[in-house]
């Protein structure tokens, strides 16, 4: 390999990680023979030129974020991250029944409970959920999902076993990076893009629309569909306005709505258009001040009786993140084996569950060992690392387990696969994590090809999330069989029709306020 990579072996083996790349000894791995060699014929020069290229691309196109109250592309790395046709094989179907898993399970708790009647996991256990929302218990939503859209993240160990890191089925965010990544590095790298055969992304939108369109009331033929988003200043923003371009269906926020005799109706400039199903990008909590909190001006009245009574569809449905809850994420390999009658396909991290005593003496007594997060928190906030953390974290850690021990959940240390990442002058070694999309339709569980790939830039870090300085890679996943559809070369350019459709209102999208729901 090039001097890029110079000091590439040395670095990884510090690390101690899987390197999606390279074998042990710089043995390149069959899958990234075209990168390697693509890679291998381009100087410092020309790879940054492209870095910078591809950065240029996502600034023109508002694929941006706040850092420090500066405009920045959201960092993509210039290395794909590749997966063979039979790792995929396998993470596919191990998505596709944590899915039907979960839907199994959020059925059941918000009607007859039988798994806690039949031992398989606590009552408390849900009714201490800060999402398990009794307002929804009793009702089949219509259209009969409530996992519409799922993000599953997974991560390969130090022994290259794919396992899940956790699950979400409430609101779930980053397949506009997706469709993004995959135009900027057919672009970016095209004498390799050209040259594999690569699963194609584009038809998440058309896969999301026919979901939606599937599960609308009964006895609506021709359903009108909408997203719902909390407005310009959420971090999600870009994300909202893409998908809703693709779809071809109109961005809404919660004033453009209301609801009169369990129906929703849209605003529009030729008066009133019912909406039969909501694809809400806004969390539980702020969707309906009547049921929730009665401060929030992002929803609607009255949306959450209206779906009770059967005259609207919302998706994801209200409720699900009481399965997002880290403590419910421990029980799901006893929860496929009690609605699937299956073991596991992909395992899950060991988890210590700190309400256990045991467990709690546990865990207490290496703080400094181990990852602990809380168990409702999202994109890195509130986990502490024990080996990276002071004295005086670990001490304030300590007290809150005490107080709290239902709120927290505790992991070994993993070292996450690693890919080459530009850094400076040369390639180092980043950990990554993956997290596969899948869309359900009530009858089949189909999976976006590939997924986000998030790389912690920082070397050493651990914590992947944008939120906290990590980017992305393009997800390659290479096709086995002629008759799979392929990307082989890269796509023209954005039309001006596409820019109208999809450009958002406002590039400046990320951290513009540190949560939606402070608005």
């Amino acid at each position: 390999m090039s001097d890029l990579f110079e000091q590439y072996a040395a670095a990884s083996e510090r690390r101690g990680a899987y390197d999606e790349m390279f074998a042990p000894g710089m043995q390149t791995r069959r899958s990234y023979g075209q990168v390697a060699g693509a890679l291998d014929a381009l100087s410092l020069s020309d790879v940054t030129a492209r870095a910078d290229s591809m950065a240029r691309t996502f600034l023109d196109r508002g694929v941006t974020f706040d850092f420090a109250g500066e405009e920045r592309p959201f960092p993509l790395d210039i290395v794909p991250r590749i997966i063979p046709a039979d790792e995929w094989s396998l993470l596919e179907r191990g998505v596709q029944q944590r899915v039907r898993t979960l839907e199994a399970f959020l059925n059941d708790v918000y009607d007859k409970m039988a798994v806690v009647t039949d031992g398989v996991i606590p009552r408390s256990l849900i009714t201490t959920s800060a999402h398990f929302h009794r307002q929804v218990h009793g009702f089949s939503p219509a259209g009969g999902v409530r996992v519409h859209v799922s993000g599953i993240d997974v991560i390969r160990d130090q022994a290259g076993t794919f396992r899940v890191l956790e699950d979400n089925v409430r609101v779930p965010s980053g397949v506009s990076y997706v469709l993004e990544n995959r135009r900027a590095m057919a672009k970016g790298l095209p004498e390799a893009f050209g040259q594999q055969s690569i699963r194609p992304v584009e038809e998440y939108p058309r896969r999301l629309l026919s979901a939606l369109r599937k599960t609308a009331p009964a006895g609506v033929d021709d359903p009108t569909v909408v997203v719902l988003t909390p407005g310009v200043f959420n971090s999600a923003y870009f994300e909202h306005t893409l998908l809703a371009g693709l779809m071809g269906v109109e961005l809404v926020e919660g004033r453009d709505l209301i609801c009169r005799g369990n129906r929703v109706y849209m605003r529009t400039t030729a008066g009133e258009q019912r909406v039969d199903v909501i694809y809400k990008r806004i969390d539980d909590e702020f969707l309906d001040p009547l049921q929730f909190r009665s401060d929030s001006m992002l929803g609607c009245p009255g949306l959450v009786n209206a779906a009770r009574a059967g005259g609207v569809t919302i998706a994801n449905a209200v409720g699900n993140g009481v399965a997002d809850d880290k403590l419910v994420y421990s029980y799901l390999p006893d929860l496929m084996r009690y609605y699937l009658n299956e073991e596991p396909i992909l395992a899950n991290v060991d988890t210590f569950r700190l309400e256990e005593d045991e467990a709690r003496e546990h865990v207490l007594d290496r703080l400094d060992e181990l990852v602990v997060k809380p168990v409702d928190g999202s994109g890195g906030k509130g986990l502490v690392i024990g080996p990276d953390a002071s004295r005086d974290e670990l001490n304030a850690l300590h007290k809150r387990i005490v107080a709290d021990p239902r709120g927290w959940i505790a992991q070994p240390v993993l070292q996450l696969s690693t890919v080459p990442t530009l850094s400076g002058d040369r390639f180092g070694p980043r950990h990554v994590d993956l997290r596969p999309f899948a869309v359900n339709d009530g009858e089949d569980v189909w999976v976006l090809p590939g997924g986000l790939t998030r790389v912690a830039l920082k070397e050493g870090s651990l914590i992947v999330n944008s939120s906290q300085g990590g980017g992305s890679k393009d997800t390659w996943v290479l096709a086995d069989s002629p008759q799979v559809p392929v990307e082989r070369a890269p796509r023209p350019s954005i039309t001006l029709r596409e820019q109208v459709s999809v450009w958002p209102i406002e590039s400046n999208w990320q951290d513009r306020q540190s949560d939606q729901q402070q608005q």
